[in-house]
């Protein structure tokens, strides 16, 4: 089984998809790269013309998230350890005026040799709804 100290010093670079819509069916698509190092994962991709980055920066029990987009303030997340995958971890944010809402990170290896970074909305009422996928062959 392949761990992410295993991925160190590795750049990836594919397509990212970003759900904005209601209803989650219609994806913006944007060429995107990741990299891990340093007990980091490091990933740049764009919106509209707009680039961005995000980080998310590994430690004991889960990691901290920040991206230019999603959380330009950094969110702690705590680690899923039942989880499948290299990792999953979890923090939640404000809904503004009402509940909060969680979101979900997850890194995974397909035995295809992909590497997949995706993220999900999770509602208060535990709904999820797809957010963001990033698809990246090593480069």
């Amino acid at each position: 089984m392949t761990t992410l100290n295993a991925l160190a010093g590795t750049r990836w670079q594919g397509r990212g998809e970003l759900w904005l819509d209601p209803l989650g069916d219609q994806a913006a698509v944007c060429d995107c790269t990741l990299a891990v190092q340093d007990g980091a994962v490091t990933y740049h991709w764009s919106h509209e013309s707009t680039p961005h980055t995000g980080t998310l920066a590994l430690r004991p029990g889960g990691a901290d998230f920040t991206d230019t987009f999603h959380s330009p303030v950094a969110m702690a997340c705590r680690d899923e350890a039942d989880r499948w995958g290299l990792f999953s971890v979890f923090g939640t944010y404000s809904g503004g005026e009402g509940p909060v809402w969680g979101w979900r990170i997850a890194l995974a290896l397909r035995p295809t040799g992909e590497l997949v970074l995706q993220m999900t909305n999770v509602a208060p009422w535990g709904e999820e709804v797809r957010a963001v996928r990033m698809t990246c062959a090593r480069s």
